[in-house]
């Protein structure tokens, strides 16, 4: 558990400092981020053992201290963008970090949390995504992703030959309309008012963090903190964009979806990047066993792997001539390989 904690509380702490203090800060964050993770797992290659059962009650305390800390460097963030303590520089810097730190690590633990059945760890799951202003992706990802992956039935699923760009609005607003008409589905079958469906609080919540930036900066606290959560959106988008690329569930003659399997999901078993991100890039066994705690789980026997970590697969995925040279072979390959 100990590498858990450095790997997803290092950039945590030099974003607070860079926040306060001028200097190389900023600069050591963002590289915190970028070279020095994709640097070590160049250097230490792939680990796949999981961690034993007993570090789970360990690894729920380590999320709900993320989250704690996520919302806590919010305000933070904003206040020190909109305030004149930071050069330029510093400014871009710090943006840059906290954009991918909010986007890959705050996205990847409240993936965790809401994937968790004690209610309390579920709601800081939903608070982190509804401070980013994408708290919609609790009831599409919940309800519709983990049911369609692989599918035309989920937005969240990229298709081959189809760029991060196009993917991009389908994607962000079939997610929406998807989850929203889940949520209204099963509070009909639950007999209960539409005015308890999650949107609602997804909206509130929207509100609540809008006023807080611009309590804290004004209009520029505001300009500020919505720039911040739309580049985080864009890393959360890029994750589920590369994890499925191309890969694809087949129904029988009766229209019933095969199971989901290893062949449906993107693994990256890279070491740093997986720690950084609480185990999702091991997405395979994460989709078999939703709720297995992310130490528990394992790189796949027989799957997918892409051939760089994920976040270094996201930056890819921004340049689709060079992402579909890369993944289309190995789409073809499993699209061409029996399955077992």
């Amino acid at each position: 558990m100990a590498f858990f904690v450095l790997t997803t509380c290092l950039p945590a702490f030099l974003i607070a400092i860079s926040a306060v203090f001028a200097g190389p800060w900023p600069v050591m964050a963002v590289l915190s981020l970028t070279l020095m993770m994709a640097g070590l797992d160049h250097l230490v290659g792939r680990v796949a053992a999981p961690l034993p059962e007993d570090e789970n009650q360990t690894a729920d305390r380590l999320s709900a201290c993320l989250a704690v800390i996520h919302l806590g460097l919010v305000p933070l963030v904003v206040w020190a963008l909109s305030g004149d303590l930071l050069t330029t520089i510093d400014k871009i810097c710090l943006f840059v970090a906290s954009g991918i730190f909010f986007g890959q690590v705050s996205n990847a633990n409240a993936h965790e949390l809401i994937h968790r059945r004690e209610q309390h760890l579920f709601r800081l799951g939903v608070w982190v995504y509804i401070s980013l202003l994408f708290g919609h992706h609790v009831s599409a990802h919940l309800l519709i992703h983990h049911r369609f992956v692989g599918t035309r039935d989920d937005p969240s699923t990229s298709r081959l030959g189809e760029s991060y760009y196009r993917y991009l609005g389908r994607a962000y607003t079939g997610a929406i309309t998807a989850g929203f008409m889940a949520e209204a589905r099963r509070l009909k079958r639950v007999q209960r008012s539409f005015l308890e469906t999650p949107f609602v609080i997804y909206a509130l919540g929207a509100f609540i963090f809008w006023g807080g930036a611009y309590a804290i900066g004004g209009i520029t606290g505001l300009v500020w903190y919505v720039g911040l959560t739309v580049f985080a959106q864009q890393q959360l988008l890029l994750c589920d964009y590369v994890q499925h690329y191309g890969l694809r569930r087949h129904r029988d003659s009766a229209g019933r979806l095969e199971p989901i399997g290893d062949r449906h999901n993107w693994n990256a078993p890279h070491w740093y990047a997986s720690g950084m991100m609480q185990n999702a890039p091991r997405y395979a066994d994460h989709h078999a066993h939703p709720y297995r705690p992310y130490p528990m789980l394992a790189m796949t026997a027989d799957g997918p792997i892409l051939p760089r970590p994920l976040p270094v697969m996201a930056v890819l995925a921004l340049f689709p001539p060079f992402w579909r040279r890369v993944m289309d072979p190995r789409v073809q390959h499993w699209k061409d390989t029996p399955t077992p």
